[in-house]
Order: structure tokens, then sequence, then C-alpha cells
């Protein structure tokens, strides 16, 4: 039958089938040359399971937040501001994370496997250090950061525990997304996607029972949150380091690739690098403006931390098509391929901000629903659906800033979007959100506004450097 012909039903069935058979392809891993797939099917064959595993990372976090929010304010409080201080070490882990999948990508678009295993191996020397670093830290000096935060002292007495285990446990969030980097750049996200439902899957199962003493469980708290969290972010580092010992994969790493090489891992801390900094500049921006909130109180502080929980999650499906867009850069230019490598991001980029765009009015209409979930807390709530509502405003831009910039640096080229950050965050949301908030009288709305007038020109200027071109010519 011609498709002219076929009834509206009979199409529909055509396309749920052919969406069906994409997600089992999807989702079974494997080994494929995406450089030489159609641009729409390479981009959704590898952000399918990027988007399910960062869906189940915001799972984890809103229902860790549901749970934590019962215990009252200054419980929520505590962890916002923990989780302030965390996003330097996801910044780390993340530009670490960056680094590894242009390597890799590069290498694999080259056909040089046995390059992208070595590569791979040294991610192994460079993760132990950097774990060992940051649990001894954290270790340490987690009451004292807490208070540097701003903490009131009901806040460190509910949440002193909570934030200790949080940062010495700290090392486990660098490793799993520097190995998952690896595994992504290698085009096997589906492999990195299982990681984070395990690790995540834990730390679902196992919040209600230490927060409350659920069975054989002790009663600990929002103590029990972080123990909770740290489990089964261990458990997913464990997970990782069984795959590259496997086989049958592209990464699947031999006892000769495991011998330090200091020139490779020099090679991936200088892309890394300025990743890093790009990542160290926005989170650190986020850190002063959670310290901008903490003045106003324990409801200003958790409802902040509420709507910006709504807003990672909101942005999973922008996530996972900017990592997509990272590994095709990667690997198209590694292919000698870089107008298929600039068409394949716009091409994405179009797909995200549309998406986006619907997921941001819906949260502006629902967003007393939304905000309500998590709290009944009157004062919570208006701080909450305020900022939720002034920050989805900019969803679209938001997306295509992630697209772009990720873009960068699946070519490694990690510097330009440092310098977007430096002038985004740092000399334009940073002064606005304190003039806002102080001088001029907004509050925390202050604040909330500072947030989606800093993105979305950050999204601007990505897009118009992105647009010159001279990514094409980086070599990592």
């Amino acid at each position: 039958m011609p498709p002219a012909d076929r009834s509206p039903l009979t199409r529909l069935v055509a396309a749920l089938v052919a969406a069906r058979a994409l997600l089992r392809e999807s989702l079974g891993g494997g080994t494929r040359d995406y450089t030489a797939l159609p641009v729409p099917r390479a981009a959704l064959l590898l952000a399918i399971p990027m988007i399910l595993e960062m869906a189940m990372e915001s799972l984890f976090v809103i229902v860790d937040l549901y749970f934590v929010a019962g215990l009252g304010a200054e419980a929520v409080a505590a962890v916002g501001l923990t989780e302030a201080v965390l996003t330097i070490v996801y910044a780390l882990g993340l530009g670490l994370g960056m680094g590894a999948t242009a390597l890799v990508a590069r290498r694999i678009g080259e056909g040089d496997a046995a390059a992208a295993r070595l590569v791979a191996a040294q991610t192994l020397w460079v993760g132990a250090l950097v774990a060992t670093a940051l649990c001894g830290i954290g270790a340490l000096y987690a009451v004292r950061i807490l208070e540097a935060m701003g903490a009131t002292p009901a806040v460190v007495a509910v949440g002193s525990g909570y934030t200790r285990v949080m940062l010495a446990g700290s090392g486990t969030i660098a490793c799993l997304f520097l190995f998952n980097g690896a595994w992504r750049g290698a085009g096997d996200a589906a492999l990195a996607m299982r990681v984070m439902w395990l690790a995540n899957g834990l730390n679902i199962l196992l919040v209600p029972c230490l927060i409350h003493g659920l069975g054989p469980f002790p009663a600990l708290g929002v103590t029990g949150a972080a123990v909770a969290t740290t489990c089964g972010r261990a458990c997913g580092v464990a997970l990782q380091l069984l795959s590259f010992a496997g086989s049958g994969r592209r990464l699947c790493l031999a006892g000769r690739d495991l011998l330090p090489r200091p020139r490779v891992m020099l090679a991936l801390l200088r892309v890394a690098f300025g990743g890093i900094a790009q990542l160290l500049v926005a989170t650190s921006s986020w850190v002063v403006l959670m310290r901008l909130v903490a003045p106003h109180g324990s409801a200003a502080v958790a409802g902040y931390t509420i709507a910006i929980r709504l807003l990672a999650f909101s942005l999973l499906p922008a996530w996972g098509l900017a990592n997509a867009a990272a590994t095709l850069v990667g690997q198209h230019l590694g292919a000698g391929q870089p107008a298929q490598a600039e068409r394949a991001v716009w091409q994405v980029a179009r797909v995200s901000a549309l998406a986006m765009l619907a997921v941001g009015v819906v949260s502006i209409a629902c967003a007393p629903v939304l905000v309500g979930f998590f709290t009944d807390d009157p004062a919570v709530l208006t701080q909450g659906v305020s900022c939720l509502r002034i920050v989805a405003v900019g969803y679209g831009f938001y997306a295509v800033g992630m697209i772009v910039t990720q873009a960068f640096n699946g070519a490694g080229d990690t510097a330009t979007p440092t310098l977007v950050n430096l002038v985004g965050f740092w000399l334009l949301q940073i002064p606005l959100a304190w003039a806002l908030a102080a001088p001029l009288g907004f509050g925390p709305r202050g604040v909330f506004l500072a947030v989606l007038c800093a993105e979305t020109f950050i999204a601007l200027l990505a897009a118009g450097l992105f647009r010159r071109g001279r990514w094409k010519l980086k070599g990592v």
C-alpha cells in the first residue's frame, strides 16, 4: 500500500513500531559508527540513554528532597547549602569527564581503538588521585564549610552529619562522571545509563529506610540521606570498574593499558582543565547565589533549593541531547568531517529549544502544584513558586546554550565556554544578583531574576561564538 493511502491508525502503529525499535537499539549499547548515520538517528541513539541516565539522577534528587522536606525547613536548608558546595565537586567530575569524552571520541573517530583504551585506562589513575583528595578534605572540614556557607546554628545542629558524610564521600561523584565521560566518548551511552540507574536506584530504595529507620535500618534523619547517596554512588563506581575489566566493549582494558602513562594523563588534564574551569566558574557562582539567598531565612533557601532541583529535572531532555552533540562533534572531527559536526549541532539545538519551550510553559503554569508536592509551608511555597516561574521563562535559551557549550567541549575547545561562563556568571550574574537582592530591595526575587538574565546572555554569546567556527581547528 502506498504511504499516501495509509490510514491515520496505520501510520500511528508504524510510527510506534519504529520508535520501539529505535529505543531497543539505543538501550542495547554496543558499538556503531555514528559518523555514518543520519544526524537525527545518531543523536537519538546517543541521547535516549543519556536522557534516561539523567532522569534517574533527577528522580533520585526529587525523591531525596521529598523525604528530607518532611524533616523541616532546617533539614532542607542543610541539604541546599551542602549541595551548593558539592557543585564544585560536580564541576571537577564533569570537567574531567569532558576531557575523557573529547579524547576518547576523537580517537574512536580516527579509528584508533587502542589509543581510546589507553585514554580510558588513564582515567582510572586520575580518578583515584582526585577521589582520595576530595574524601580527605571533606572529612576534615565539613562542619566549617557548612558554617562558612551562612548556615544558622539550628541548621548546623540538624545538618552537620549530612554535610560530613556527603563531602567525605564526594570522591565517588568525581569518579562516576569521569568514567562515564570515557564511555560516552566511545559511543556507549547505554552503559553510562546503567551505571547511573544502579547508583540512583539504590539511593531511592535506601533513602526512606535510613531516614526513618524502616526495617533493620537505623533512623539517621537527614544524615541517612547522605549515607544512602554515598552507598549508591559507590556501587555505581564498582560497576564501572567491572565494565572496564569485561569483554565485548570498545573500552575493555588489558593489563598493559593500566600502566601509568604520564603523557596521556597530562593530555587528559590539559583538555579537562578548561572544562573544570568553565564549570567551576558556573558552580562557584551558584555557591555565591546561595550565600546571597541565605540571609533571607531558611524558607528562602528551602524554596530556592526546591525550585532549582525542579529546574534540573526539567532540563533533562536538553542535557541528553547536549551530551549527544558532544560525542557527535568529537567523532565527526576525528573522522575529518567538520561541516557535518556543525550541521549536527544546529539540528540538535533546534529540536532541544522547541522541546524546552514547551516544558517552560508547563513549569510556569503548574509551578504551585510542582513546588507544593514537596512542601506545605506557605513561606517556602511562595519562594519556590517565584523562583521556578522566573527561571522557567528562559528554558528555550538554556537548551541552546547547553547544546552549543557541549559542542565546544566535544571538540576539545574548553577555553571558549570558560570565557563565556566567566563573563556571564562572574561579570553579570553575581553583581546583578547582589544589586537586585540588596541595594534595590528585591530580596530573593532579585537573585532569581539574575539567573534568568545571565543564562539567557550566556546562550546568545555561546551561539554567536560557535558560528565563527574556530572550534573546528582545535586538536586534541
